[in-house]
C-alpha cells in the first residue's frame, strides 16, 4: 500500500527529539526521505538510526537554526542527498534563552529562581527580563523559523515545483500565558509570518501553515510537569485533562504536508486538547 508521502523529501528542524522527531518517524513510515537537521547532534544520529532500523531513508545534519549559513547549507544537504526538498517541518525552538533540550535540573532550578523572583516582584517576569535572554529566544523561536523558511523555500522555487511547509508555533501564539513575554511573543511573531508567507509563496504553489501545540510531553515542558502548582495549572486549562504527546502534533504536520490539505494555506491548527477555543 503507497504511503501518503511517498517519492517526498521532507526537512525537519529540531528533529533530534519531541515533536521534531515524531514528524520524521512520522513522515518516514509514509514513505518520505528525511533529513533531519538539529543542533545536537548524538540524539541526531540516533533519530537517523532509527528510522533506517524502520527501513526509512534518513540523513542528519548540524543546524544552528539562528544562522543563515547554516539554514542554506541544509538545504543544500537535503538537495545534495535526495535531489529536492518536498516537506518542511520547523520545528526547532526553546522555551527561554538558557533552554538546553534534556537538562530538566536546570529548568527546575530555573523555574525556581522565576518563582521566587514573582514572589518578591509580581511584574518581575516582565520589569526584570534579561534582553540577552529575550533576543536569545527570538532569535532561535522566530528568527530561525524566518532563516528555514527562506532556505527551504528557496529551493522549491528555483526547482518550481510545489512543496509544504508547517513552522510550529504554540497556544502561547494566542494566549499569552504567564511568566516571561519573550516565548509567546516570539510564537506569535511565527504566527504572522506563516499568515504573511502563505499569502506571498501561494501563487507558487507552495503552501505554509503552521501549528500551535497545547502542553505537549517533550524535554521542553518534563519539568512543568515535575511542579504541581504548574502541572495542575496546565491540566485545569486543558479540558481533556492531560498532555498532547509528540505523534499527536506529527499527525496534524503528515495532513498539512500531504496532499490531503491541498486546499489549505496560511492556517493556525491548535492540537490542544481544548485549550484554546476563541
Amino acid at each position: 500500500m503507497a504511503g501518503r508521502l511517498d517519492g517526498k523529501v521532507a526537512v525537519i528542524t529540531g528533529g533530534s527529539n519531541g515533536i521534531g522527531r515524531a514528524c520524521a518517524e512520522r513522515f518516514s513510515a509514509e514513505g518520505a526521505d528525511v533529513l533531519i537537521a538539529d543542533l545536537l547532534p548524538e540524539p541526531g544520529h540516533a533519530a537517523v538510526e532509527a528510522i533506517r532500523s524502520a527501513g526509512g531513508q534518513a540523513e542528519f545534519v548540524e543546524l544552528d537554526v539562528a544562522s543563515q549559513q547554516a539554514n542554506e547549507a541544509m538545504a543544500a544537504a537535503a538537495v545534495e542527498h535526495f535531489g529536492t526538498i518536498d516537506a518542511v517541518v520547523t520545528a526547532a525552538g526553546v522555551s527561554d534563552g538558557d533552554y538546553r533540550s534534556g537538562d530538566i535540573e536546570a529548568q527546575l532550578k530555573r523555574i525556581a529562581q522565576a518563582g521566587e523572583a514573582m514572589a518578591a516582584n509580581p511584574a518581575a517576569a516582565l520589569t526584570e527580563l534579561d534582553l540577552d535572554n529575550w533576543r536569545r529566544v527570538l532569535d532561535v523561536n522566530l528568527t530561525g523559523t524566518l532563516l528555514s523558511l527562506q532556505a527551504t523555500a528557496s529551493v522549491m522555487l528555483d526547482q518550481q515545483k510545489p512543496g509544504s511547509i508547517v513552522t510550529i508555533a504554540s497556544i502561547a501564539a494566542v494566549d499569552p500565558l504567564w511568566g516571561s513575554p519573550s516565548y509567546p511573543v516570539s510564537k506569535a511573531g511565527v504566527w504572522m509570518l506563516t499568515k504573511n508567507a502563505a499569502r506571498t509563496l501561494a501563487p507558487l504553489g507552495i503552501r505554509v501553515n503552521a501549528i500551535g501545540p497545547g502542553f505537549i510531553e517533550t524535554n521542553m515542558t518534563a519539568a512543568l510537569a515535575e511542579v504541581d502548582e504548574y502541572y495542575e495549572r496546565v491540566i485545569d486549562n486543558t479540558p481533556m485533562g492531560r498532555r498532547g504527546t509528540p505523534t499527536e502534533i506529527a499527525n496534524v504536520a503528515l495532513f498539512l504536508v500531504s496532499d490531503e490539505s491541498s486546499f489549505v494555506t496560511g492556517e493556525l491548527i491548535h492540537p490542544d486538547g481544548g485549550w484554546f477555543t476563541g
